[in-house]
């Protein structure tokens, strides 16, 4: 990840911790509502029934980031291990596409947030 900013590594911090507090809503506006809404996201954390914690620090020092060959601009798929107050590290991830589209903020969309 060093030839990556550390913007990727605040954005997906920004994003689980309103996972984590259940601002669903936040999430849905960042993203512009692509892929996955607010209610989506909500029935996805409610469904997996488990608390969501914030994860050590080390888990966003070590995303899983990809960089997403022949996009018109950089382009990442970021996937995230979350963890619940139950389990610790749980097999529930959330997957975003990151766009460095030039601006003073990287733009995300949430692809997915389900068990591995």
């Amino acid at each position: 990840m060093a030839a990556i900013d550390g913007r990727i590594e605040g954005l997906m911090r920004q994003i689980v911790r309103w996972l984590v507090n259940r601002d669903f809503e936040s999430i849905e506006k960042y993203s512009h509502g692509r892929r996955l809404s607010a209610d989506m996201l909500r029935s996805a954390v409610d469904d997996y029934g488990r608390t969501l914690i914030m994860p050590p620090d080390a888990t966003f020092s070590d995303l899983d980031v990809i960089s997403v060959e022949m996009a018109a601009v950089p382009t990442w798929s970021v996937r995230v291990d979350l963890w619940t107050k139950e389990e610790g590290l749980s097999d529930l991830s959330l997957e975003c596409t990151v766009i460095d589209a030039g601006g003073q903020e990287l733009e995300a969309e949430i692809d997915n947030l389900h068990v591995l």
